[in-house]
């Protein structure tokens, strides 16, 4: 998908150990040879504390797919849907279920793009203050960030008034009588693989918009979207780390890539197999990032072929 949507010459490295430092100091001994860092099925809370260690030594790029590429897909389709059901971000109430590495970066995100009420439930129930979250520092992120009312009920209460469900747990989370509890014109991101928190065949009566990680549904909200023009991206102006607003654009950039006369209820988000998607992250996160001041190449133009950078 690298070498095919945005020419770029990815390496697949699997490493035979769990342990976090082991992983840091691979990556760190290897870094002369690439250009940037994409960390791909590391589950939280390791991939927290990887990341964060890198970022520190590394002086490229670390860009960890679960949670960045899937906050920058959601937050795409968040963009569109509001355009249909004439909300606005910082009005919503979201209840986003699995606060694993997606979970947590989405709720980052969401909140960075000026959302104001998120609340993140897990097995236990809501994210909230007053829970022990030992060493997950991201659970704790969450605790202290998100969740203004300080909710601490189940998922079910959760869901009372909710605009938007962002799933990103496990298969036949919620239920209709989940989705019955939300506010007029919902929205809801279903996007366990392969088998969404709630199929949309039973949440279409509830759901204004849904959306899934599925292709035989519509609206597939896919990593695919983003890492590969945002790694294009990255490379092109030679960026020294990833920042928040290189996503921010890169979320707007797929978003803008539905033309207006064809946005609908079923056609939020724009195909993975279009090439376009991919110049257009890669342009938007080469603008950030000279905005940002974090672009070690100069500004130049650049030519895009179909299918290959050149």
């Amino acid at each position: 998908l690298f070498k095919e949507l945005a020419g770029v010459d990815a390496w697949p490295i699997c490493l035979a150990t769990k342990d976090q430092d082991e992983i840091v100091e691979t990556v760190k001994t290897i870094a002369p040879g690439f250009g940037g860092i994409n960390l791909e099925d590391i589950s939280a809370p390791r991939c927290f504390y990887i990341e964060e260690k890198l970022r520190e030594l590394l002086d490229i790029p670390v860009f960890h797919d679960d949670q960045h590429g899937t906050a920058v897909v959601a937050l795409a389709a968040l963009y569109n849907s509001l355009k249909i059901v004439n909300k606005k971000i910082d009005d919503l109430k979201t209840v986003i279920v699995g606060v694993g590495a997606g979970g947590v970066a989405t709720s980052r995100l969401f909140k960075d793009a000026g959302m104001r009420n998120i609340i993140g439930v897990d097995r236990t129930g809501a994210s909230h203050k007053g829970r022990d979250f030992s060493d997950n520092s991201g659970k704790r992120w969450l605790a202290e960030n998100t969740n203004p009312s300080n909710f601490s009920g189940s998922l079910m209460d959760a869901m009372e008034g909710a605009d938007l469900f962002v799933g990103l747990s496990g298969p036949n989370v919620v239920t209709a009588d989940h989705l019955k509890r939300m506010n007029r014109d919902a929205i809801v991101f279903a996007m366990a693989n392969p088998d969404p928190e709630i199929f949309p065949e039973e949440a279409h009566p509830y759901a204004r918009v849904m959306g899934t990680g599925r292709s035989d549904y519509p609206n597939q909200i896919n990593n695919a979207l983003c890492f590969p023009g945002f790694f294009r991206g990255l490379l092109d102006c030679r960026a020294r780390i990833v920042n928040n607003e290189m996503k921010l654009a890169a979320a707007k950039a797929i978003a803008t890539a539905v033309p207006a006369n064809q946005l609908n209820e079923e056609n939020i988000m724009p195909s993975v197999f279009d090439r376009a998607v991919a110049r257009a992250v890669a342009r938007a996160v080469v603008e950030a990032a000279h905005k940002t001041g974090v672009a070690q190449q100069t500004r130049r133009r650049r030519t895009y072929g179909i299918g290959a950078y050149r």
